[in-house]
């Protein structure tokens, strides 16, 4: 670990990289993709050749309500708790957060990998892809009730916005 933070001094001389615990986050993301494909390999499930389109828009949609909720919103703030300091709200039930700089670097690269729903994206989009090969009933269900969830938040924002209109006018 010495020649990793060396590496790390190195590479952000004027800022804070946890390397280490972007390392750790590659090689969990490594095990989760390994341990999937060996289930499918176990299961002798077959992979389809080119995924049907409207899965494809199912769990792009599912994997962006996913990940946004996981990352922002209030209700999953415990999962995120030991990684991050409550900042301020950010509207429409989400909230920012800040990630916590003391102690493990590990931590700290968790951190900035569970507020970021970009970031989640990745491994949501994995995990619900190799949902699709192993149990693609369960796996459309679930992503067919977070994409309703998603295009329901969309019809509430666009619900209130037109309100507010109306309402000024």
């Amino acid at each position: 670990m010495a020649v990793l933070t060396r590496l790390a001094r190195t590479y952000a001389p004027h800022e804070h990289r946890p390397l280490d615990g972007y390392l750790v986050a590659i090689g969990a993301f490594g095990a989760l993709a390994g341990a999937l494909a060996a289930a499918v390999r176990l299961t002798g499930r077959p992979v389809p050749e080119r995924p049907a389109m409207a899965d494809v828009a199912l769990l792009s949609i599912a994997t962006h309500k996913l990940s946004r909720l996981v990352a922002k919103d209030a209700v999953t703030s415990p999962l995120r708790a030991p990684f991050t300091r409550y900042a301020e709200p950010a509207g429409a039930a989400e909230l920012n957060e800040e990630v916590r700089d003391e102690g493990s670097t590990v931590r700290h690269g968790i951190g900035e990998l569970i507020t970021c729903p970009f970031c989640l994206a990745v491994w949501v989009s994995t995990g619900l892809t190799g949902g699709l090969v192993l149990a693609p009933r369960l796996t459309r269900l679930a992503a067919t009730a977070l994409t309703a969830t998603a295009v329901s938040d969309f019809l509430q924002m666009a619900y209130s916005i037109a309100k507010e209109k109306a309402e000024r006018a």
